[in-house]
């Protein structure tokens, strides 16, 4: 090959490495900028340490038989409402015995948004995290769906998606071979509206559900905390739950 015939094959080189290292460029640009769409929020609405969310729920003000909080999620949430092995349930009744007296009652279970969330440190891929303002969540971008933080909640609080998903809220992405659970209804909190499951207890009038900030002392929820005598939920585990209940 002749001196020239070498230069021109080098330059040919050169020109097909940069138009791959742009169309790369670009695939990956595109990639940060759907899940920078995906995750973003406007800096005045950004999560912050200043606050964290949590609630209160008193059992003895949740009806027996009543599924308002779990219907309101189910819609809210684009969920579908059944309780096999393979559905999703963000909020479930469960029914509790007071083995002094006999006494069974029912009590709302979500996930608790701890503190020392176990499903954040069992995590492999850092899918499982808990935002500024205590919010518990899963970035499905990074999911793996190897379940173990199904595993590690005490709580037994996550689901697992094992199909394909249709008719879903836009605000609520939601995937197959992805973990999920209750996420206090974050579109909406950063909205500065209550989670719906909330919302739906208080317009049926039972008032059982009172969501808030835990760090603000002039909050109805920090007020209610400090009045009035109030558990959590295998309390043993030191996990601090913002998810905090009356009447157990």
């Amino acid at each position: 090959m002749s001196a020239p015939e070498k230069q021109e094959t080098l330059q040919e080189r050169r020109e097909f490495l940069k138009a791959g290292a742009v169309v790369a460029g670009a695939g990956l640009a595109s990639g940060v900028l759907v899940f920078g769409a995906a995750h973003s929020r406007p800096p005045e609405q950004a999560a912050s340490a200043e606050r964290r969310w949590g609630m209160l729920i008193d059992t003895n003000q949740c009806g027996d038989g009543c599924n308002d909080c779990v219907n309101a999620c189910n819609t809210e949430n684009g969920l579908d409402g059944k309780t096999g092995p393979q559905d999703s349930q963000w909020i479930r009744k469960l029914n509790i015995k007071d083995l002094r007296n006999g006494r069974v009652h029912e009590l709302p279970m979500l996930c608790q948004h701890c503190e020392h969330a176990p499903c954040v440190d069992v995590c492999p891929t850092g899918a499982s995290m808990k935002r500024a303002d205590g919010i518990v969540l899963v970035d499905r971008h990074i999911c793996i769906g190897c379940r173990y933080c199904m595993m590690a909640c005490p709580y037994k609080a996550r689901s697992f998606v094992h199909e394909p998903l249709t008719e879903q809220n836009p605000e609520v992405p939601r995937g197959k071979g992805c973990v999920e659970s209750c996420t206090f209804c974050v579109q909406r909190v950063d909205r500065d509206e209550q989670p719906a499951c909330v919302e739906a207890c208080n317009a049926k009038g039972h008032q059982a559900m009172l969501f808030g900030d835990l760090l603000d002392p002039e909050s109805a929820l920090s007020k209610a905390l400090k009045s009035q005598a109030s558990t959590e939920v295998r309390a043993d585990l030191g996990l601090n739950t913002g998810v905090r209940y009356q009447g157990i």
